[in-house]
């Protein structure tokens, strides 16, 4: 329950003003009173702060209430004026099926062919696709066997072919989908015994071939002249973490760490070496760095 200041500010400073005057009190039962008003107001400021008035994140906000969508007379679907997406046909279409006119259902008479009218069905394939990769063998006079070499890529028997592995990728990555309802997906849909193992070892390979975008997005995001920074709070493994970003108008750098002031900043190799214009929401970590700062007032109460 969130404690008003207006009655419990009064009341304490009513006690504070008693305290002074009293003169019947010893010293020592005066210093017990103050410190007993002084860990009052540190509670009721600690009770009263919030994600507006504070560095807490808005989830930590007791009972927050969420913001009811208007009720809105507008009709299901787009909206006059909207510019619309619609699908127009292709010049390659993958598949042709023509179509022939029955000609005894014709009246009688001579007819010549002048050409057709097309409509065209975008429609999605979801299927198992399997490449078997022959490699020529050739055996010389004296029994000594020559084969011709594989795809780098292929080094085994039987193995997951790249799109499998962006696909599985993408969807945990991006889609947030969880590993048992890709697997599933993939047995289901395409007849493909994906294990979770597989899926965690194609989302390791991806971040380990990312070092090196990794490594180019900090550079560029350091020499932009505008950044905005931000970070909040994340469950990994049931601990708590902190998701940090650091984004100018075309790139966003997103990394985890256990802290979220300094040591997390350095960690992430773009803030310390800044000297844009940082945009961020006043915590003061941010200012333990040389750039130019700037508010985004995303924590700042309304004045009117």
């Amino acid at each position: 329950m969130k404690i008003e200041h207006i009655d419990v500010g009064a009341t304490i400073e009513e006690a504070t003003n008693l305290l002074e005057t009293e003169t019947d009190i010893s010293p020592a039962f005066r210093s017990v009173f103050k410190l007993l008003i002084m860990l009052v107001k540190i509670l009721i400021n600690r009770n009263n702060l919030n994600s507006r008035n504070s560095s807490k994140p808005p989830s930590s906000d007791v009972n927050r209430k969420k913001k009811k969508k208007a009720n809105s007379n507008r009709k299901p679907g787009g909206q006059k004026g909207h510019a619309g997406k619609t699908l127009c046909q292709v010049d390659d279409p993958d598949e042709v099926e023509e179509i022939k006119i029955d000609r005894r259902s014709l009246p009688k008479g001579q007819y010549k062919d002048v050409g057709y009218e097309a409509r065209q069905v975008f429609d999605v394939i979801v299927s198992r696709h399997v490449i078997e990769y022959r490699a020529q063998i050739l055996e010389d006079q004296d029994g000594n066997r020559f084969v011709a070499p594989f795809p780098k890529e292929v080094t085994r028997p039987v193995q997951y072919g790249i799109h499998t592995k962006v696909n599985a990728v993408y969807m945990s990555q991006y889609q947030l989908i969880p590993y048992d309802r890709i697997k599933d997906h993939f047995e289901s849909q395409m007849d493909i015994p994906l294990s979770v193992g597989s899926i965690y070892n194609f989302n390791k390979s991806a971040y380990e071939q990312l070092e090196g975008f990794e490594q180019w997005l900090i550079k560029k995001l350091i020499k932009s002249e505008v950044n905005h920074a931000d970070e909040t709070g994340i469950n990994i493994d049931g601990t708590r973490h902190w998701l940090h970003c650091v984004s100018n108008s075309r790139l966003t750098y997103l990394y985890s760490h256990k802290l979220r002031g300094t040591k997390a900043m350095e960690s992430g190799g773009v803030i310390p070496l800044f000297k844009g214009i940082l945009c961020h929401d006043h915590w003061k970590p941010y200012y333990s760095y040389s750039c130019t700062h700037s508010l985004c007032n995303a924590h700042h109460p309304k004045r009117t």
